[in-house]
């Protein structure tokens, strides 16, 4: 028999499929005994792709994709003579993940595996439904991991690709992964619908707590006029407590500054001082955990923890970031440090830091195009804050919204 790159491929995939399953298709055991959480492509593989069977498939992925044994689902498939993957679709970032905040990498065929990338970064509605029209697929599927925040854009990219899909007659299937962050609870202000962007299309909580098939269930029932023909794929094992270490699962940057669970835990919060100009800390090592701006001391440090917030203490704290804000510049702020993650409320934290950097630091403002309206959703905290409020005055305007939000999302929720 002739060995070639697929037949390879496929011989790997096999033992990928057969890593994640255990006897009598009970969850393997991953490194240190701790995994139980099968993905929705784990689950779909295992089952032999039948979902799939006799459909030109499109996958809308980037690094996050991967199996337990961390070799990508686009390989996989692509060495899989049972299912016809026959184009791939990339996200901001890109598939393969080379591009920085704001960028893709355009269209191209994929050196490895020779299969057309097309570019969905930006683009939706028609234009989108083009794109899959021209792809040639029959069913676009969607894996990528998520960070359970409104404002991270793959789940605007779900979004914008299950509308497409409708447009363009195409069926959709959602493989699940875990929000990182448990699914808990929703937290934070909901997005009012004339501040949508795409880091926030429709009104949902600033932290979701939901998982990516979920909020599928939850575009196609309460947001799309146009429903997609949709099938999920759920995990198995995962608990809606759980955090993404509890999962086994290997941890994949999602963006380049997205490099831990960690920053995952602080990002729904911290990344609100994109609308300031303070650096969140992008150009460290510790982006979102890392906030600062020249002529800030101690003062803020002291400040953010005689708020006394449950499950966090902030250090002073001195850094000078490679790229971004303050490039190259020592700049002084804070270091969260996350000490009892079951109680931690990351959106509060991140009000509190606003709260009370504008009134430690003379130089605190806003981004001058109000991007801090388009993260928060509405333009609330930011007329709030600037009115003088503390913390629970500006968290207490977000109630009502949010009691809403938590009975519709209660409709969708997959797991306990």
């Amino acid at each position: 028999m002739s060995l070639t790159r697929r037949s390879l491929i496929a011989a790997g995939g096999a033992v990928g499929a057969t890593a994640a399953v255990g006897a009598a298709g009970a969850p393997a055991a991953a490194s240190g005994g701790k995994g139980r959480v099968r993905t929705g492509f784990d689950r779909l593989a295992a089952d032999g792709y039948r979902l799939l069977a006799g459909h030109r498939v499109g996958i809308v992925t980037n690094p996050t994709g991967v199996t337990q044994d961390v070799r990508h689902v686009v390989d996989v498939m692509h060495g899989d003579e049972r299912v016809d993957l026959t184009a791939v679709f990339g996200p901001e970032h890109g598939f393969r993940g080379t591009a920085q905040a704001g960028g893709s990498e355009g269209r191209y065929d994929d050196p490895a595996t020779g299969l057309p990338v097309y570019d969905t970064y930006q683009t939706s509605g028609q234009r989108l439904a083009d794109i899959f029209t021209e792809s040639g697929v029959d069913t676009v599927v969607f894996d990528i991991q998520d960070a359970g925040a409104r404002f991270y854009t793959y789940i605007w990219t779900l979004y914008d690709c299950m509308e497409a899909a409708a447009l363009a007659g195409k069926r959709f299937v959602v493989l699940d992964r875990p929000n990182p962050v448990t699914g808990r609870a929703a937290l934070g202000p909901v997005l009012h619908p004339r501040f949508a962007t795409f880091v926030g299309r429709r009104p949902i909580a600033q932290a979701h707590g939901m998982t990516v098939t979920e909020l599928a269930l939850l575009f196609n029932g309460e947001f799309l006029e146009r429903p997609v023909e949709l099938d999920i794929v759920r995990m198995s094992g995962w608990r809606r407590a759980d955090f993404f270490d509890g999962t086994g699962l290997p941890w994949v940057p999602p963006s380049p500054n997205m490099p831990t669970p960690e920053t995952a835990l602080v990002y729904s919060g911290t990344c609100l001082f994109e609308g300031t100009n303070l650096s969140e800390g992008r150009g460290t090592t510790r982006p979102f955990e890392l906030l600062g701006a020249e002529g800030i001391d101690h003062a803020w440090a002291e400040a953010a923890n005689a708020e006394e917030l449950r499950g966090v203490r902030f250090r002073e704290a001195y850094f000078a970031p490679t790229f971004n804000k303050f490039q190259g510049r020592t700049v002084g702020g804070v270091q969260l440090h996350v000490h009892d993650r079951e109680s931690f409320d990351p959106v509060r934290t991140g009000i509190a830091l606003l709260v009370t950097a504008k009134r430690s630091w003379s130089g605190f403002a806003w981004r001058e195009d109000n991007w801090i309206d388009k993260l928060t959703g509405s333009t609330s905290v930011r007329t709030l804050i600037d009115a003088g409020a503390d913390t629970d005055e500006v968290a207490g305007a977000w109630q009502a919204d949010l009691a809403a939000f938590r009975t519709t999302r209660e409709r969708y929720l997959q797991y306990r």
